[in-house]
């Protein structure tokens, strides 16, 4: 990792003409670094230039400096789309297929994918390199290697119809470049999302038992940022598991991301149609000018009409029949993905529930010591007036009048059992009132 991080960091500033002598430098594996690529618009456009690391079908990475523009006409790609991969913007997750290339914001994992490279956004970040790292080792390793994460019946699939053809084949068991690229990239974020998931596990039911046993404010806070967290990190999860499930029900978003077909249907038209000039002009006709109808023989252009609708009926069934087991393979593919950010999904969900039921228990024991408190209130107030009933009957005889009750030695003595009996008397007849309405249980 340590050797790769190294041959991956973004180079410092240089002028346009070091730049175009540093691409003609051959690499470490003989070949040059920037072949095939044209660097005299980045004289004019050197401000606007951004890193890359370039992945090319044989797992060789390389580091590429290209401006905005240049790099929406090599991948056929609006401006809006290159907006998604913008690191000083937070996008969601993002999955789109255009023409040429197929568009990924999966969490770090910010690339193009065409159907000869892969094109990311030159970062330092561990995640992106561990994508190079996995990507390069998937792409160099055997073939069944590939698919060593994808389901039994896939695999028993594969294994039914055998790898005779693997290389070089149209057979709809041989995952295109594109599709591995995509699968290293929504293996990652899956991972990285189910990381964290779990990170997130560990510390909140600790964290919430004892929440549970003690209340303080410490805990609570603890709690209120854990729950910040979760809602987060659930939102993030979430806008994956939809997109790909968008992806899953829309066939033609699909169709459209198998690049490698497209670009073999292409080639095979071209060439079909250069067969068809060479045709021409080997029967002395002539491949600039159209060919008149009424000067053509009539077995020639009957010969023509037939070609070309048998061509085209072998093309059209081609294409539908590929597209369907392609859509398929592509589908079997979102589908394991799916399922694995589902069940990152779910976690948080019982996460989140266990937290609910947390609150739900913690305010039930608060309503319970609330509810204490108001009947020690009750007990308190009731007990409050059977003494000021004593208070009642000290202002009476504080009074000034002379009765012959004050010359009784044993009046007062009296007085405070009647008026002590009286009181106790009322305070019971508080409390089983109390009992009676259910309002303390006693």
């Amino acid at each position: 990792m340590a050797d790769l991080k190294e041959r991956l960091l973004p180079p410092k500033p240089q002028s346009a003409i070091n730049i175009r002598d540093a691409s003609y430098r051959p690499s470490a594996s003989g070949r040059q670094p920037f072949q095939g690529m044209d660097l005299s618009g980045l004289k004019k456009r050197g401000q606007g230039l951004r890193s890359w690391i370039r992945v090319d079908t044989s797992g060789n990475s390389q580091i590429i400096e290209v401006d905005k523009f240049t790099m929406m006409r090599r991948c056929d790609l609006p401006a809006r789309d290159l907006r998604l991969l913008d690191p000083l913007f937070v996008y969601p997750s993002t999955i789109l297929g255009r023409e040429k290339a197929i568009v990924v914001n999966l969490e770090q994992i910010r690339c193009i994918i065409t159907a000869d490279e892969v094109l990311l956004l030159n970062s330092l970040d561990s995640y992106v390199l561990q994508y190079v790292v996995e990507l390069q080792r998937r792409l160099t390793s055997g073939v069944g290697e590939v698919w060593q994460s994808e389901g039994p019946e896939l695999n028993r699939r594969r294994s039914s119809r055998g790898f005779d053809n693997v290389y070089g084949s149209t057979s709809p068991d041989y995952l295109p470049f594109e599709f591995r690229a995509l699968e290293v990239a929504l293996e990652a974020a899956c991972t990285f999302l189910d990381s964290q998931a779990a990170e997130l596990e560990i510390e909140a039911y600790p964290l919430l038992d004892e929440l549970t046993s003690k209340i303080s404010t410490l805990n609570l806070e603890r709690v209120r940022r854990l729950k910040s967290r979760l809602v987060a990190l659930t939102r993030r999860v979430q806008k994956v598991r939809d997109e790909i499930e968008q992806l899953m029900d829309d066939d033609g978003d699909m169709a459209e991301m198998y690049l490698t077909e497209k670009k073999s249907r292409m080639e095979s038209s071209f060439y079909g149609d250069q067969s068809l000039v060479g045709f021409r002009s080997n029967d002395g006709l002539s491949a600039s000018a159209p060919v008149s109808p009424v000067a053509s023989p009539p077995e020639l252009r009957r010969l023509e009409k037939s070609l070309s609708i048998a061509r085209s009926r072998h093309e059209s069934m081609r294409s539908s029949e590929s597209a369907t087991e392609n859509i398929e393979e592509l589908e079997m593919l979102l589908e394991a993905y799916f399922v694995l950010i589902d069940s990152t999904l779910n976690k948080l969900t019982s996460l989140k529930e266990y937290i609910d039921d947390t609150e739900d228990f913690i305010n039930i024991q608060l309503d319970n010591v609330r509810n204490q408190l108001i009947q020690f209130e009750l007990l308190l107030t009731t007990a409050t007036f059977v003494v000021a009933i004593f208070g009642v009957v000290a202002g009476i005889f504080g009074m000034n009048f002379a009765i012959p009750m004050f010359d009784d030695p044993g009046a007062f003595k009296w007085v405070l059992i009647i008026t002590g009996v009286c009181g106790i008397i009322i305070f019971c007849a508080f409390v089983w009132f109390f009992k009676y309405r259910r309002l303390m249980p006693l």
